[in-house]
C-alpha cells in the first residue's frame, strides 16, 4: 500500500473505529503470567507442520492452529463475526488484498513498535501490504506471481509445439485444440476474482487508483475493458471450459484430459498435484502468456500475512511468532514444499527447495520460472478498502459470465457501482459514482 492510499485509508479507519466503539475482550491466550497461548485461524495446508516447529523450539509461547474456511469461502467473515463479539484469535491468515479491508473494520491490531525491527527483511512492497497509514499489522507471508500450468503430454498430442508465449498464441492454441475436439478445452474460466484480478494486474489494469486525495474506483476503465473483451472472446467463441475455481469438477475434467491447462498463481503447485495425482509426471509450468513479447510484465495472484488481531492480549508475542513463520530457514522450507509459497522475505529466496525438482512436474525446477517473473510483476498495484464486498460480487459475476447470464464488461461495471456504494455507505471518500 503506498503512502497516499494508506492515508486515505487511514481516514475511513479512523471514521469507522470511532463509530463501531471496540470493546477489549478476551483474546484466547493463557495470561497467567506462565506459558502464552495463541490462537491462529487459517486455512493454507502445510500450516500446521509450521506451528508443531515453532512449538517445539519456543517453550513460553503455544500456538493453537484451527483450520478454517478459505477467507473467499468464510474464513474471513468468520474472522471478523469473531471480532466483532470480542472473541478472535490472536492472529489469522489474512490475503493482502483484505488487509486494508480488516483495518477498516477495526479488526487488527496495530504491531507497529514491534514489527518494525524486522522491516529490513522483507521485499519492500510486500511490506506496505500490511502498513496501512504508517502502521503495521502483521508479517508479509508470500508473493504469488501467476504462470501457464500444462499437460505436455496433451499438448504434444494436439500439435502445440511450445507453451504459447503471448496471449494471441494462447488464442490459436486454444482454437486448435477444440477444433481437433471439440470436447477439449485449451483451458478454463474460472469463478476467483483474484485470479482475474492477476490478469488485470498484467495488463496494467488497475482496479483501484488514490492519487488524489480520495479513491477513484476503476474496474471497468479502458485498460480493464481490453484485458475483459479478450476473455469474452474466448468465451463467446466456447474456447474456454467453464468451471467453478478449485471444483473438484475442474481436477476432474483436467485429469481426464479435457482440460489441458490452468494460468494461476504459484501456490497452485501443489494444491494441482494433490488433486489430479493420476497424471503425476506429465505437467510442467510455463511463463504466463503476455500482451507484448518485448515487454513481457506478469500478474500476481494473491499473496497472504500473518495478521494480528484487534484484542490479542499478547501482540509482542503474536508478533514474534509471525516474524518467524517467515523468515526461519525450517519454516520457509514447509511453506515453500506444502503450501506452494514463493517468500516475502528477501532470505528465503536463497532455500534449497526453491531450486528442487519436482517428480509431479517431470523433474522441473518450477520455481524458475516464478523467480524469474517476479523482476517482471508492478508492485504498485493497490487493493480497495471494502474488498470483502468487492470480491464476493466479483465472485458472483464471473460466475455468471461463464454461464452467458451477463459479459465481462458489464460484470464489471456492476462491480464498480456496488463497489463505490459500499465506499460511500462506510464514509469513504470516493471520486466516481
Amino acid at each position: 500500500m503506498q503512502v497516499r492510499s494508506a492515508t486515505v485509508v487511514g481516514a475511513a479507519v479512523a471514521v469507522l473505529v470511532a463509530v463501531s466503539g471496540c470493546t477489549s475482550a478476551e483474546s484466547g491466550s493463557d495470561a497467567s503470567g506462565g506459558k502464552v497461548t495463541l490462537d491462529f485461524w487459517g486455512w493454507a495446508p502445510g500450516y500446521e507442520k509450521v506451528v508443531a516447529e515453532f512449538n517445539k523450539t519456543h517453550p513460553d509461547i503455544r500456538v493453537d492452529f484451527q483450520k478454517t474456511a478459505a477467507g473467499s469461502k468464510g474464513g474471513y467473515t468468520k474472522m471478523l463475526t469473531a471480532a466483532k463479539a470480542g472473541n478472535a484469535p490472536c492472529l489469522a491468515m489474512v490475503g493482502y488484498e483484505t488487509v486494508p479491508s480488516f483495518v477498516a473494520a477495526g479488526a487488527l491490531a496495530d504491531i507497529t513498535k514491534y514489527a518494525a525491527p524486522h522491516k529490513g527483511e522483507f521485499a519492500d512492497w510486500t511490506w506496505n501490504q500490511v502498513t496501512v497509514a504508517g502502521k503495521t499489522y502483521g508479517a508479509p507471508v508470500d508473493t504469488a506471481p501467476m504462470a501457464l500450468f500444462y499437460r505436455k503430454d496433451l499438448f504434444a498430442k494436439y500439435g502445440i509445439d511450445k507453451p504459447p508465449a503471448t496471449w494471441d498464441e494462447y488464442r490459436a492454441a486454444a482454437e486448435k485444440v477444440h477444433k481437433a475436439d471439440p470436447d477439449v478445452y485449451l483451458g478454463t474460466f474460472g469463478t476467483d476474482a483474484y485470479n482475474y484480478a492477476g490478469l488485470a494486474w498484467q495488463a496494467g489494469a488497475k482496479w483501484f487508483d488514490t492519487t488524489t486525495d480520495a479513491w477513484k474506483v476503476a474496474l471497468d476503465s479502458g485498460a480493464n475493458t481490453k484485458v475483459a473483451d479478450y476473455w469474452q472472446g474466448l468465451l463467446d467463441d466456447k474456447l474456454l471450459k467453464p468451471e467453478p475455481s478449485f471444483d473438484p469438477s475442474l481436477y476432474k475434467n483436467m485429469a481426464s484430459g479435457k482440460i489441458l491447462s490452468d494460468v494461476n498463481a504459484v501456490w497452485n503447485a501443489p494444491l494441482l498435484a494433490s488433486s489430479v495425482k493420476s497424471t503425476s509426471g506429465k505437467w510442467a509450468v510455463a511463463p504466463m502468456p503476455v500482451w507484448d513479447a518485448g515487454k513481457p510484465a506478469y500478474g500476481n495472484d494473491g499473496g497472504s500475512s500473518t495478521a494480528v488481531m484487534k484484542d490479542c492480549e499478547h501482540p509482542e508475542q503474536a508478533t514474534e511468532f509471525a516474524m518467524w513463520m517467515s523468515t526461519n530457514k525450517d519454516s520457509l522450507g514447509t511453506l515453500i514444499k506444502d503450501t506452494g509459497i514463493y517468500p516475502a522475505a528477501t532470505a528465503g529466496l536463497d532455500r534449497p527447495a526453491l531450486s528442487e525438482p519436482d517428480p509431479f512436474y517431470g523433474g522441473q525446477k518450477i520455481y524458475d520460472v516464478f523467480k524469474k517473473e517476479s523482476a517482471q510483476i508492478d508492485t504498485s498495484w493497490k487493493w480497495g478498502p471494502t474488498m470483502t464486498q468487492t470480491s464476493t460480487d466479483l465472485t458472483d459475476g464471473l460466475g455468471r459470465t461463464g454461464k452467458g447470464s451477463t459479459t465481462l464488461p458489464e460484470m464489471l461495471a456492476a462491480a464498480r457501482k456496488k463497489t463505490v456504494g459500499e465506499m460511500k455507505s462506510q464514509g469513504i471518500n470516493v471520486t466516481n459514482d
